[in-house]
């Protein structure tokens, strides 16, 4: 059946902090969404998903359709994977035992060509899209999370059998309709690579320096010190991209370096995940970028510091 004659059924690989959110706001604007989880499925099947939300207030899914096995979730339209980049090797099985037909995947994560190595383990027919998520949000307990700011998703088709560019972006455009009937802000990208190398504008800086440093963004940006190296490594993003073939917006590394000083002070993911002693996502967030600006001509040395810190420390705190 054509997803114009029914309502999409929704499907969310990895239920934490970013698919518990969405998840929850999609399920609360009517569509049929169903929520694959691990480690919280009984938490979440008995109590619910809950969030307090600085914007949208107290928010709960109290029946929430949780799974602890994809091969027990129904066919889905749409597949939300929010797991961290550090595990997307293991999700291609849950993606393939939970898609329809045709099945639209969209992959919430941070970092530089997420998308490819799913890809290659994927079967053809599925269509895989790129969703950059420009929010403040975090786990508090199973089930609980919470939302302090934004909550944007800009979407790009990576790859699939979309037959021309403008069925493709007709794809992008669906995606972007399922969050805009969900109250969210979402941008149809036409370039998905451009979007990610922007969207490392701000990951590169301010996840490796809260982890390197111990500090969230208040204190970052209230340091001259912290200050100038945050602006020395947006500027080496903003360098690499270009040398990548993708000239970003004029003045783009200075609007984020002012939305962050304005916005609550914040842990990024990374200082989450350091604290809870998870493998860091420094792979798709700094290697991945460091290689494509390399073999591009660009070196991008204060990023390959910051990346080399970064690597010890995660040995270290995971040992």
């Amino acid at each position: 059946m054509s997803e114009t004659l029914h309502t999409p059924r929704i499907g969310i690989i990895g239920t934490g902090a970013i698919g518990g959110f969405y998840g929850l706001m999609l399920a609360r604007a009517g569509f049929d969404v169903h929520f694959l989880l691990r480690s919280e499925f009984s938490a979440v099947s008995q109590n619910g998903l809950h969030i307090d939300s600085q914007v949208h207030g107290a928010l709960s899914l109290e029946n929430v359709q949780a799974y602890s096995s994809a091969a027990d979730m129904p066919p889905c339209d749409w597949l939300l994977v929010a797991a961290k980049s550090t595990g997307t090797g293991g999700v291609a099985p849950a993606i393939v035992q939970a898609a329809a037909p045709g099945a639209k995947v969209l992959m919430l994560q941070n970092g530089l060509a997420v998308e490819d190595e799913l890809r290659a383990v994927l079967p053809d027919s599925l269509h895989v899209l790129g969703g950059l998520c420009f929010i403040c949000v975090h786990r508090t307990g199973p089930g609980q999370i919470t939302h302090q700011a934004f909550g944007a998703v800009n979407i790009g088709y990576h790859s699939g059998p979309a037959p021309s560019d403008a069925a493709s972006l007709g794809i992008v455009e669906q995606g972007a309709a399922l969050f805009h009937a969900a109250g969210i802000e979402s941008v149809a990208m036409a370039n998905l690579g451009k979007a990610r190398w922007q969207k490392l504008v701000w990951n590169v800086p301010y996840n490796g320096l809260s982890v390197l440093l111990n500090a969230s963004t208040t204190p970052l940006m209230a340091d001259p010190d912290s200050r100038e190296l945050i602006q020395g490594l947006m500027a080496e993003v903003v360098q690499g991209a270009e040398a990548c073939g993708h000239v970003l917006p004029e003045g783009y590394a200075a609007q984020l370096f002012k939305v962050t000083e304005q916005m609550p002070d914040y842990r990024p993911s990374m200082h989450h995940d350091f604290t809870e002693k998870r493998p860091l996502e420094l792979d798709a967030i700094y290697a991945k970028p460091l290689a494509a600006a390399l073999a591009a001509g660009c070196d991008m040395p204060k990023i390959r510091a910051l990346y080399h810190a970064l690597a010890f420390i995660d040995r270290q705190n995971r040992r």
